[in-house]
């Protein structure tokens, strides 16, 4: 609701599932046991957990209300800004699940599996042709693993040519947390160059990098569109400048929503990017996983890239006949990832929203990303501080403060937003932003919902102003008021079984 909410009382939640058990109860009824029975082994009990003897009726109402305290893109609008919980098709879910599909085991042989692995194909050609790079692999389980690939890969392209000085990646001041994690994971040193008043890379401080330690640069990663939103103007002029001096150029594939259909990284000369399929392709993101983070390449790089990859190893032999597909470990490779492709439901979505939408769709899902952000940032530009105001991507970030209202902050904003019955943007990020406040839209929401949004955010501005307090102690319409972060982060409740008297009766 828009009308503002008064403060109130947060509602009393449900009887936790401990309080709703009785002796005797019962879930099933297991038919008699027509095998000797053994007892469980000792190690595996604890005679302290005091679980619920319940019906199925409780048990079902419980974790039913449970999931429906909990927010999700099902629900309602989710501005997260780079992480990108985009909206996953029903139609995709149903592919997934399908029984040749979900029930394939691990171990079947490769005449069990030519299903899988023809889909598995398709994809990887699929991703290459839409990122303009010569060769993918579809290995990598998750983006940071996508991540932490390709800069193996560079550091193998400069070893295998026994260009052993190469310990530097160049990484921008507005790159993802996890860009300058991964190069000291990979073995090598962060130099970290500065971003101009557009928010761009800063093209003399870079120039200044590679003139003065060029021998020593093995690449540079970099986020296109970066976390400000913003598409390099000069990206081609930094390829440049690193391939000049012998280093690789890898791309950070995490806003390629903004891309797809549009630009091909590829062509623009990038060596390596990963793809995040749960951001781009629509596979579920959150709840631990599992994420996929293909990485593509071009053929200066493809030798060593991460395997298994799928080829075809017996092409067909007439028109009506289908190839034989294999696993293959590349020429140069630098190994496995992880033992099974036990992310292959993430495959599945994925080939089905590329399939489904198709190249023209493909391009319109970029063009609509892109025009619901600048939408929604052309309607807050009077209302919020854009550090950066300029056309953006498909996201973009603004300041969550007030020059007028001090003591207001983005965390302040966000949790007020949970009251408008709207998920709050990403905070504090990008760091080079105060009290940032990262928006993306993506671009299944429609214009009302856009329009929703948008008036929540400036209601919530003209709180901070004459309101401060609603802020403050936001939310008020949640099951949990606001927590105290840092101590929830250090002391945490594990459990919601209510605390058992000890034997002191304490």
């Amino acid at each position: 609701m828009l009308n503002g909410i008064e403060k109130t009382e947060t509602k009393a939640l449900e009887p936790l599932i401990y309080d709703l058990g009785s002796p005797g109860r019962i879930g099933v009824n297991l038919p008699d046991c027509d095998v000797p029975e053994s007892d469980l082994p000792r190690d595996l009990m604890r005679d302290d957990l005091k679980l619920p003897e319940v019906g199925e009726l409780q048990v079902v109402r419980h974790f039913l209300k449970l999931s429906q305290l909990n927010y999700a893109i099902d629900k309602g609008f989710y501005p997260l800004g780079s992480c990108t919980m985009k909206y996953n098709p029903k139609l995709n879910e149903d592919m997934a699940r399908l029984p040749g599909f979900a029930a394939l085991h691990p171990l079947t042989d490769g005449e069990g599996t030519q299903g899988a692995l023809a889909l598995m194909h398709e994809l990887q050609r699929w991703l290459g042709e839409i990122s303009g790079f010569e060769a993918v692999s579809l290995a990598p389980a998750a983006g940071a693993q996508g991540e932490f690939a390709g800069i193996l890969m560079i550091r193998n392209y400069h070893l295998d040519r026994g260009d052993t000085q190469r310990t530097k990646i160049i990484v921008p001041n507005s790159a993802h947390g996890t860009n300058p994690a991964t190069v000291t994971m990979a073995g090598f040193e962060v130099i970290e160059v500065p971003s101009d008043n557009r928010g761009d890379v800063d093209l003399e401080a870079l120039r200044k990098v590679c003139n003065d330690r060029g021998s020593e640069i093995a690449g540079m990663m970099i986020t296109v569109p970066s976390t400000l939103g913003l598409f390099e103007e000069h990206i081609l002029d930094v390829i440049e400048m690193v391939h000049r001096v012998g280093g690789l150029m890898y791309m950070d594939g995490a806003n390629m929503n903004a891309l797809m259909g549009i630009v091909k990284p590829g062509e623009l000369g990038f060596d390596v990017m990963h793809y995040n399929l749960h951001k781009t392709f629509s596979t579920p993101h959150g709840g631990g996983g599992p994420g996929s983070g293909p990485v593509g390449v071009n053929a200066k790089l493809k030798p060593f890239l991460p395997g298994p990859i799928v080829e075809i190893i017996e092409p067909a032999q007439a028109e009506d006949e289908t190839p034989l597909y294999g696993l293959v470990m590349p020429e140069k490779t630098i190994g496995r990832l992880k033992a099974f492709h036990g992310n292959f439901g993430m495959h599945v979505r994925a080939y089905a929203y590329i399939r489904i939408y198709g190249d023209t769709g493909i391009r319109d899902v970029s063009r609509h990303a892109v025009l619901n952000a600048n939408y929604i940032r052309a309607r807050l530009v009077d209302t919020y501080t854009i550090p950066y105001p300029r056309y953006c991507g498909h996201e973009f970030v603004l300041e969550g403060r007030f020059a007028d209202a001090p003591d207001v902050h983005a965390l302040d904003i966000s949790k007020r937003l949970m009251d408008y019955g709207i998920h709050p943007p990403t905070n504090y990020f990008p760091l080079i932003v105060p009290e940032a406040l990262l928006i993306e839209p993506t671009e299944t929401e429609t214009k009302e919902t856009l329009d929703e949004f948008i008036e929540a955010m400036k209601r919530i501005a003209h709180e901070a102003k004459t309101q401060p307090e609603l802020l403050h102690d936001a939310p008020h319409s949640a099951p949990v008021k606001r927590l105290d972060e840092v101590k929830a982060a250090r002391d945490l409740v594990l459990c919601c079984a209510p605390a058992l008297p000890n034997a002191a009766g304490d």
